[in-house]
């Protein structure tokens, strides 16, 4: 009996030192944890291929960066910066429930190593008010600062990851939801967010007109940036694939993507 005993109390505290032990990176993904693109992936497809661009910096005005999440974990800054890396947007939140638990190593790795960086937001516009989800961005991570290296904050509208498509929303406020969101992120920080997104869920779900305050950031994988949402004649950032990691250009020289930093 004793030794039955003995066994017992071994087995329950070997099973305790290992889940303490566990990292987030080892743990089940935690709930309201979505990468940026991985709805778009997930229903437009395309996201896993391995897309050839021209990313010669001689042959047109291109900067190139990357953006992470959680999924990432511990991100090896050098060595992105080595594959010519220069700006990086790091998941900082999720509806008003989720902050990213490797925030801090990614968004000041990123900083440290040299380049341009900036904090997304993941939208579940069916939970809580537009406002309301920028002032959880904000306060967890998602603010903007004029120091030439941090880009302003940008909101990942896209497919639901629960259920209906546009969220159960109608056009008209889903419209509202962002314009809530973006007048009270620009309310905070003086800037306005990016929105990223792609043409057909945009066009579906929430085609209003924001090409006057907000810059786009598009999703689409393939060799060609193609049709732009509603309105929008101009791109400023493209996700154009999600191998080996979301890789995203800029739209411009390196001094314009300061410029857009500096606000």
């Amino acid at each position: 009996m004793r030794a039955l005993l003995r066994g017992a109390v071994l087995a329950a505290t070997t099973l305790a030192m290992i889940t303490t032990t566990l990292t987030p990176a080892q743990a089940a993904p935690a709930v309201d944890d979505h990468a940026m693109g991985s709805q778009i992936r997930k229903h437009e497809g395309g996201g896993d291929r391995r897309i050839v661009i021209n990313t010669d910096p001689s042959a047109q005005a291109a900067v190139y960066g990357i953006d992470v999440s959680s999924h990432q974990g511990n991100v090896d800054w050098a060595y992105w910066w080595g594959q010519g890396k220069r700006f990086a947007y790091v998941k900082a939140t999720e509806s008003t429930t989720y902050r990213n638990p490797y925030f801090a190593q990614q968004y000041n790795g990123s900083y440290n190593v040299g380049m341009i960086r900036g904090a997304y937001h993941f939208a579940l516009p069916d939970r809580s008010s537009g406002a309301a989800q920028a002032d959880f961005f904000v306060n967890n991570g998602g603010g903007w600062s004029r120091d030439g290296k941090t880009l302003p904050g940008a909101l990942d509208m896209e497919y639901n990851p629960y259920g209906s498509t546009c969220y159960g929303l109608s056009q008209a406020s889903m419209i509202a939801w962002v314009r809530s969101f973006s007048d009270r992120y620009h309310y905070r920080t003086g800037r306005w967010p990016v929105i990223y997104t792609s043409t057909s869920w945009w066009n579906q779900c929430a085609p209003g007109d924001f090409t006057t305050t907000n810059p786009l950031w598009v999703a689409r994988y393939a060799s060609t940036v193609g049709t732009l949402p509603y309105r929008w004649s101009y791109y400023t950032f493209w996700q154009y694939s999600s191998n080996p990691i979301d890789q995203n250009v800029f739209n411009g020289a390196y001094d314009r993507l300061q410029a857009l930093a500096n606000g």
